[in-house]
């Protein structure tokens, strides 16, 4: 008898043969489970000549089929089912009904064969290349219809002494696939299928009886388990035709609620990244996993409606959407890879879908329903979301993010279906736009850090730079809470910058990924606000120009980028890794540290080419020399009034030299056909080559915080430039002494006391500076974050102490606690806070 038995799907025997998806047992009592055609008309009503019949065939080693036939069938058409169920020939079959071989010719009721009789099917046995595995398998089969006849204790079923368990059997049968050959593996793995395990572990999960169920769950759990993780990936594509099978028949069986059912849908789905989906032979095809987009698009859709109109209503489950983009994922695939696949698709589709130039019309039409209806059940989603972000309803805003957590991840399927079709794209981003402010507030407060966001960056016009903001961030480590994971730095004030360069060179990385702990020799104060204030003095000996590390532009000197002669120092190269470190970690801390770089500067690290208009602030000479060569007469530039050639004429430690901009440049003439080339070497030459180094180990540092260069890049690209400077600079406005108050608690005083009173009039009288270094003072914060005092890690705080009058003022900055006596007059208090607001003083009198 052939052991590699071909199998049709099981819809296509509708009434006639059943490969045991029902138990038995349940049919005789229960008409329902019976199918339609019985249904419609009762045993009792039908002739004894037409009797509708239930049988088992056991095939050798117990391995049974059941079958459903009227009785005036003939033998020879009992194996024709047999014939299109198995494989096996009919002119290898004998089947045996007690004891007598039944002829072709005569009929199931010639032969007396009764309503759930037992026959036998034997015949010559092919030879097998995996005997042991059909042994095992046949015993799987045989195990669960001894199961369902008997129904034996649950002692027996989970915890037999002496006999396997269907789910040991099925471990077993696992752990002997071949891991090597893929052909034996595939051949082994087929056997489960043709064995029609599947269908009877099935029909034993349907059983009435508890114990039987619960043995059929907790067996097909362990196979679905172990094919994950007892299987190399490469053979996933043999393991998914079994647990599709499964779905299929636990959907019809026990319906997409079903727990198992569920469990089955996202095991498969799990595996289709490693599986090739298309319509060639051997392929799961797009048809066999459509049904489930179908069914999990509809729950989607159907829970964002609720998310709109219950509150709080969690939404859809994530498990839902992650299932839901596994399925879309070769799908997709499967629609570009269609050999018919000509490029985007017109919408919208003609209603039979004709015109569509491809083999899967019918699922392209309804993937673009799907589209269409999530797309606008998210517009109404992130329209009520926009009304509850502005509802003075506290429950309202507390339940927001309970409802929408998952949105984002619809989206970004969405995003990826409408690549597909013409012109959706541009639609999907349109909707996005006009739902802005919702948008980002869901970028911000549900944006996770293990999830993939660089589709949102494929239109950086529909965030704002809060969203911006977060989406790079979360590129970045996470500080550590536990203070035993931070590097521990000891620096001397007088070595500031030379020390913290020697700790950063030989700091294990991941320790810095955990963050820094910092004191200074010879000082008390530790914790937060020394970090902050550390960070503020290194960056500010960084871009010191006369550190020669970095240049400031002519036009706005905050603004930096790398000096093309920091070679005169031997080592400065390893500060500019050290560089790219200590600003990597100063954004990991969110603490803004004064200084900004220059538009060419952050377009090289976000790997963005130059052109003249981004030299502007760097060159405002040359910028201005490049503006008049290109906007000159061509005649005047082809007479040689320019008298150029492709030369760069540089100054390196003190002396000139001529640099050729290309080969032979000094042969070359700039004329008005050239000209534009002579410009964009002349740039390039002196804003890429020439600090080419300095920035590769800047983003050296830099990626080794982010653990790589992928990451680094993507960072920058996430941003705009300005949202850099906000970064790193802070807030570009004025102290807002109103903001100030605002934001700040007494403990102690009271906010009528006159020396409260007199503290915000002295400080609204002081200037700018004054304020930047009173800030410094009380918090080690001088720049404020772009959203003021409200960006800050805590409230302020002003502490009243018993200390006498005569003593200045002192400060725990990492509490952001600024302490002082009652102070009896204001001038006495103007006198203290004018000693403390100097720039030499304004520095560590900080404590914990």
């Amino acid at each position: 008898m052939s052991s590699s038995l071909s199998k049709r799907k099981l819809d296509d025997y509708a009434d006639d043969a059943l490969l045991l998806p029902i138990n038995p047992i349940r049919m005789r009592k229960d008409h329902s489970a019976l199918p339609s055609s019985s249904r419609s008309r009762p045993r009792s009503s039908l002739p004894d000549s037409l009797t509708r019949l239930q049988f088992f065939v056991r095939i050798l080693s117990d391995h049974t089929l059941v079958l459903h036939a009227d009785s005036t069938d003939t033998i020879k058409s009992i194996h024709e089912k047999i014939q299109a169920i198995t494989g096996i020939p009919i002119i290898e079959q004998r089947i045996i009904y007690r004891g007598k071989q039944l002829q072709w010719e005569q009929t199931l009721a010639d032969c007396q064969v009764q309503n759930d009789a037992g026959l036998h099917l034997v015949g010559r046995m092919r030879s097998t290349g995996h005997p042991l595995a059909w042994q095992l398998i046949d015993s799987v089969v045989s195990s669960i219809f001894d199961l369902c006849k008997n129904n034996p204790p649950a002692s027996q079923l989970l915890d037999a002494p002496t006999t396997k368990t269907v789910k040991e059997m099925l471990v077993e049968f696992l752990s002997m696939t071949p891991r090597m050959d893929l052909d034996q593996a595939s051949g082994h793995l087929q056997i489960f299928s043709a064995s029609s395990a599947p269908a009877a572990l099935v029909m034993l999960y349907m059983s009435s009886h508890r114990p039987n169920r619960a043995a059929a769950d907790e067996a097909i759990r362990q196979f679905i388990a172990s094919s994950k993780t007892a299987l190399p990936k490469n053979m996933y594509h043999e393991c998914v035709p079994i647990i599709l099978e499964f779905c299929k028949l636990l959907k019809r069986a026990a319906g997409i609620d079903d727990p198992l059912y569920c469990l089955c849908r996202s095991s498969l789905g799990a595996m289709m990244e490693y599986i090739e989906v298309g319509d060639q032979k051997g392929k799961i095809d797009v048809r066999d996993i459509f049904p489930f987009i179908n069914e999990l698009a509809a729950k989607l859709s159907h829970d964002l409606v609720l998310s709109i109109e219950s509150m709080p209503f969690p939404g859809p489950s994530l498990s839902d959407i992650n299932d839901f983009s596994s399925f879309v994922a070769p799908v997709r695939n499967g629609i570009k890879g269609n050999a018919r696949f000509l490029g985007p698709i017109r919408v919208p589709l003609s209603e039979d879908l004709r015109g569509v130039p491809h083999g899967y019309a019918d699922e392209i039409g309804i993937l673009y329903s799907i589209f269409d209806d999530l797309l606008s059940k998210l517009e109404m989603c992130l329209v009520e979301t926009e009304a509850r972000m502005n509802s003075d309803l506290k429950q309202d805003t507390d339940n927001l993010c309970v409802g929408s957590c998952h949105y984002l991840a619809i989206l970004k399927e969405l995003n990826n279906i409408s690549k597909i079709y013409s012109g959706c794209e541009g639609l999907f981003w349109e909707m996005m736009k006009k739902r802005k402010g919702a948008f980002c507030y869901l970028i911000v407060r549900c944006a996770k850090r293990s999830e993939d966001h660089n589709w949102i960056l494929e239109c950086k016009e529909v965030t704002n730079f809060e969203a911006r903001r977060h989406l790079a961030m979360m590129m970045l480590p996470e500080v550590k809470d536990d203070y035993g994971e931070l590097h521990e730095m000891l620096i001397d004030r007088s070595q500031l910058l030379a020390e913290s360069f020697e700790y950063m060179k030989h700091a294990d990385i991941d320790s810095l990924r955990a963050g820094l702990f910092m004191e200074f020799k010879n000082e008390e104060a530790t914790g937060p606000g020394v970090l902050r204030e550390w960070f503020f003095l290194v960056c500010q000996a960084i871009f010191n120009p006369q550190n020669a590390l970095f240049v400031a532009c002519s036009n706005d000197r905050r603004r930096f980028f790398p000096n093309p002669a920091s070679k005169v120092d031997p080592l400065h190269l390893e500060y500019f890794v050290f560089s790219g470190k200590v600003i990597a970690l100063a954004l990991m801390h969110k603490i803004q540290v004064g200084v900004v770089f220059d538009r060419l500067f952050f377009l090289q690290l976000a790997g963005h080419p130059i052109t003249l208009e981004d030299i502007r602030d760097a060159d405002p000479y040359l910028y201005s020399s490049c503006k008049q060569i290109l906007e000159m007469d061509p005649e005047v530039v082809d007479q040689d009034a320019l008298g150029l050639t492709f030369v760069h004429e540089i100054e390196e430690l003190g002396t000139r030299k001529t640099v050729n901009l290309c080969t032979d440049g000094k042969s070359i003439a700039v004329t008005s056909k050239n000209r534009r080339e002579y410009v964009d070497s002349l740039i390039k030459h002196r804003f890429v080559i020439a600090i080419a180094d300095q920035v590769d180990h800047f983003v050296q540092g830099f990626a080794d915080i982010m653990s790589c260069r992928r990451l680094q890049k993507s960072f920058f690209q996430c941003l705009e430039p300005e949202d850099l400077d906000w970064m790193l600079h802070g807030s570009e406005s004025g102290i807002s002494v109103d903001d100030w108050k605002a934001h700040t608690e007494y403990h102690g005083f009271k906010e009528t006391d006159d020396q409260i009173s007199w503290f915000w009039k002295i400080v609204g009288e002081m200037t700018a500076e004054q304020k930047k270094i009173l800030l410094f003072f009380w918090t080690s914060i001088k720049y404020l974050p772009v959203e003021g005092f409200s960006g800050l890690a805590s409230r302020l705080y002003i502490y009243k102490t018993s200390d006498s009058s005569e003593r200045l003022p002192s400060s725990h900055t990492c509490f952001y606690r600024l302490c002082f006596p009652a102070y009896l007059t204001s001038d006495v208090m103007h006198d203290r806070l004018s000693i403390i607001t100097q720039e030499h003083v304004g520095c560590s009198f900080g404590t914990w």
